[in-house]
């Protein structure tokens, strides 16, 4: 196996941002309130999201399995361009029956990315405009959110039906986005999770906040790694990941003591009276008009600020290595 490089990189950070996608953040919300679920069934919700995500992993690594196994100590062993050259490749090696069921089964999930995908951006995009958007309404009486689905999906097998397109390459490039785009959505996600005024008992735990900062961090740092192993090609990847998370270990230890001190210290201060003193079963949101504004410290700012140079550098630097890849 040779040394690690930007390329292994960005297949990590592809493999997280389609495992934990930004835009399955907004799917979910939306979903769930298309689906009109109360607190009083949220769990149910929450069960039926664990076992979709674990039946999409276990299918997700019965195929990587079944494709290594198949290729090992073949021509065909290492040499992935897209998912429709792998059908082939096992068609060669196991047969027309295994090429048929794995092409059926990638089907399968692109039917279903395809609809999870668009519909997310359909109902961001009425959330933002406040149009009409749910799949309980009509054609007639949602034109315009039914209309974005029709078009995002149109657009997307346009893309696809380009020839000579590098599937592959655009296929790691998207994934790639998405982990990068994770952490900006991932962080403004946990503030209003830690928001009481918001949701009121139904506020992130401590322990969980632990979980989102690690990943976010991670994330960071593995984007960090992607700019300077494609700024400078012949950097050390092993040394500067070893140097990175080493500061970025004493740097979640730094945040999660002054955190724990916040939290002390913020006992003191007298909570909002409607948030006890309301079931959790039957809590639900303020309007909007009614909430107060957030008040951000000057640390904060400085964050959300260098949050959004990293974002813009990581995104530039994503795109000239998919130009890279692609031969481009």
């Amino acid at each position: 196996m040779g040394a690690p490089n930007s390329t292994s990189v960005l297949l990590i950070i592809g493999m997280v941002g389609i495992t934990v996608a930004p835009w399955q953040l907004f799917f979910q919300q939306s979903n769930v309130i298309d689906k009109r679920i109360t607190p009083r069934w949220i769990n149910y919700e929450r069960l039926d999201t664990w076992i979709g995500a674990f039946i999409v992993v276990i299918g997700g690594v019965a195929l990587i399995c079944i494709s290594a196994f198949a290729f090992q100590g073949t021509p065909y062993f290492g040499q992935f361009t897209n998912a429709g050259v792998t059908a082939t490749d096992l068609d060669h090696v196991l047969g027309p029956v295994a090429a048929a069921f794995f092409a059926i089964v990638l089907l399968n999930a692109s039917l279903i990315g395809a609809g999870a995908l668009t519909l997310s951006t359909s109902y961001a995009f009425g959330d933002v405009f406040g149009i009409k958007r749910s799949l309980h309404r009509s054609f007639a009486d949602a034109k315009l959110f039914y209309g974005i689905f029709a078009v995002l999906i149109a657009g997307a097998a346009a893309i696809v039906l380009i020839p000579g397109a590098p599937l592959g390459v655009i296929t790691l490039a998207v994934q790639a986005l998405a982990g990068v785009l994770l952490p900006s959505a991932t962080v403004f996600l946990v503030l209003l999770c830690n928001d009481r005024e918001v949701l009121g008992p139904w506020c992130n735990p401590g322990w969980l906040n632990v979980i989102a900062s690690t990943i976010v961090a991670t994330l960071i740092l593995l984007s960090l790694i992607l700019i300077a192993t494609t700024i400078f090609p012949s950097i050390n990847v092993t040394a500067v990941s070893l140097g990175g998370g080493a500061v970025l270990v004493v740097g979640l230890v730094g945040f999660g003591l002054a955190a724990l001190r916040s939290r002390r210290g913020a006992k003191a201060v007298t909570v909002i009276e409607a948030g006890p003193s309301i079931p959790k079963q039957q809590w639900t949101m303020p309007q909007l008009a009614l909430l107060a504004r957030p008040q951000w410290s000057t640390g904060r700012k400085v964050a959300m600020l260098t949050l959004r140079g990293y974002l813009l550098a990581s995104m530039i630097l994503l795109i000239v290595k998919a130009i890279q890849l692609g031969g481009g």
